[in-house]
């Protein structure tokens, strides 16, 4: 039940940045584009999933001890900003500004085809790959 639940948010997910023109490549690059063509549009996406968030963390995380589908919540115990999330942030930051596409719009792509897309993930697979070694000297 659990994988069937997980596929169709899967699902959800994918249709939703869809709609939103999240797995436009272009669209995202106006938007970050602040100083030239900039594109606010997104932004009310932001607004709007932080406003879902939100209100499903208020309504249901909050007061109840467990999720419907598993024993408990997973929920992120670290509290602190290290080094270690600043460069990951840092390294996704700069990914997302030189395509224009971060991994859930790109596995959401990746039904088109399109072969940038296909390098892309082939990339992110690779850093995901590698990124113990950096870790490591991070430390």
């Amino acid at each position: 039940m659990n994988k069937i639940v997980a596929l169709c948010c899967g699902i959800l997910f994918g249709i939703g940045l869809s709609v939103a023109q999240m797995v436009n490549p272009q669209k995202v690059l106006n938007f970050l584009d602040i100083s030239g063509d900039w594109d606010p549009s997104l932004a009310l996406v932001m607004v709007g999933a932080l406003f879902v968030y939100a209100l499903g963390y208020l309504l249901w995380v909050k007061p109840n001890n467990k999720p419907l589908l598993e024993e408990h919540f997973f929920l992120p115990t670290k509290k602190t900003i290290d080094k270690s999330l600043v460069v990951g942030s840092i390294i996704f930051g700069i990914g997302w500004g030189l395509s224009g596409i971060c991994p859930g719009p790109a596995l959401a792509n990746l039904s088109g085809g399109d072969l940038k897309i296909v390098a892309f993930i082939g990339a992110m697979l690779v850093g995901m790959k590698c990124s113990p070694l950096l870790a490591q000297r991070i430390h």
